[in-house]
Order: C-alpha cells, then sequence, then structure tokens
C-alpha cells in the first residue's frame, strides 16, 4: 500500500484488530520487515519515540522509511549528553525530529508541587513530565515504535513485537523486542549508530539525571533507574 494511499485515520476497532494480527505474522521477522510494515500501513500516521539512548531504532526506521518522524520527550531534567545525541541524530540521520515537553517548565513544577518531586513522588514527576506529554505529542499517530527488548528486565520479557497499546489506543512496534544486548552492539558496530556517551560510563540505562546512576556488576540494565525504589518503570510503558 503507497502512504498516499493510506486511510487518514483508522477507527480503535480496526487498529486493535491490525495490531493482534501483525504480532503473529511478525513475531520472527527481522527488524527492518517490521518496520517495513509499519511504514507502509500507517505513512505518515507511524512514529518513532527515542530517549536518545542509543539511535538504533531510529536508524532502522530511516532506512526503510526516510524522514521519520522521531519523536523525543524533553523533560528538563536530561543529561547534557542526551540532548547532545538528539541534536546529533538530527543532525546526521536522515530523520525529522520532533522533542516534545511538558506542560509546565521545571521552574514552574517547583512552584506548584515543591522542589525536587522527582525524589518525593517519582511518579507523579514521571506522569507530569513523560506520560501526559506523549500523550499528548502521539495523537496526530496510529502507531509508535519503541526500542523495548524482552531481555532489558523481567516487566519487558513479554513485549511483542507489534502489540495494543490500550492506555492510548495506538499500536506499539517493538521491531528490537527479540534482540539481545548482543545484536544492539553488533549492529551500533557495523553500521556507525550514534549512541549516548554515558553507555560508556557506567551507565546502562539512561534516563533523567536525578532518577539514574550508574549499574553494578551483574545488575540488569534497568537497576539503576530510580533505584532503591521498587519502581523500574516510568508508565510510559504499563
Amino acid at each position: 500500500m503507497s502512504i498516499a494511499h493510506i486511510p487518514a485515520q483508522r477507527s480503535a476497532e480496526e487498529l486493535q484488530e491490525l495490531a493482534g494480527q501483525a504480532g503473529r505474522d511478525l513475531e520472527d521477522a527481522d527488524a527492518p520487515d517490521i518496520l517495513r510494515w509499519a511504514a507502509d500501513t500507517f505513512g505518515h500516521r507511524f512514529c518513532v519515540t527515542s530517549s536518545m539512548e542509543d539511535a538504533v531504532v531510529a536508524h532502522l526506521a530511516s532506512r526503510v522509511f526516510p524522514g521519520v518522524r522521531v519523536v523525543f520527550l524533553d523533560t528538563g531534567y536530561h543529561f547534557p549528553e542526551t540532548l547532545g545525541t538528539r541534536d546529533a541524530v538530527e543532525a546526521v540521520m536522515d530523520v525529522e525530529v520532533h522533542t516534545l515537553t511538558p506542560r509546565q517548565s521545571v521552574a514552574e513544577q517547583d512552584a506548584e508541587y515543591g522542589p525536587r518531586l522527582h525524589d518525593r513522588d517519582p511518579d507523579l514527576c514521571c506522569a507530569l513530565r513523560k506520560v501526559q506529554p506523549l500523550e499528548e505529542g502521539l495523537r496526530a499517530y496510529d502507531a509508535w515504535a519503541t526500542g523495548l527488548r524482552r531481555d532489558e528486565s523481567p516487566t519487558r520479557a513479554h513485549t511483542p513485537v507489534v502489540g495494543w497499546d490500550e492506555k492510548r489506543r495506538k499500536v506499539k512496534v517493538s521491531p528490537i523486542a527479540r534482540w539481545s544486548q548482543r545484536d544492539v552492539d553488533d549492529y551500533i558496530a557495523e553500521h556507525g549508530v550514534l549512541t549516548n556517551p554515558l553507555l560508556s560510563d557506567g551507565y546502562a540505562s539512561i534516563g533523567c539525571a536525578p532518577c539514574t546512576r550508574r549499574v553494578l556488576e551483574g545488575e540488569d540494565a534497568r537497576a539503576g533507574r530510580w533505584a532503591g525504589r521498587g519502581k523500574t518503570e516510568c508508565g510510559l510503558h504499563g
């Protein structure tokens, strides 16, 4: 199907049916084929989301859908290296980076909720600075791609390559869900893909600076996020 003939918008029921069928059909497909299906099916109502930990999914998508929209959430708390990675991706890859921001600046949030909300109520901070902006930013799309992998943590072990995002009523594409860290590293090395410099400085999963630390030997990749709090997800993926 050419992008010109893609319906402007499908119903939630149609999208859910598409997601279920594709999840079954594409379970064993290669990542580029999964992304090609998404591009052919949704056209410009499809985007890639990226935390700018690395640009693997953005790079994969750009090869099958040049000019694909890459959505980035600027929470106001990112490491400078993360913002630098975003800027570099936009400069060197065939993508269109679109940065989302929360309704309130950090100063405005501090004035309403008190400073360091991320320490006192990290769930609320994530809801205000991540979940709400993403939900608003995805309204123009029927499907979105993520870099989720099943080997990252127990909470992601059953991530489908194509699934249904019930909360947002959209198709959720995870083209590298079946990849291992070795697969990611090999792809980065083969294609010279941009990565966040912090990955070479002991960080295995990179989020907002106040809530991210280096991981220790033997810890899973998500252990450095909200360490000591029993919190493993920000709410974007569950």
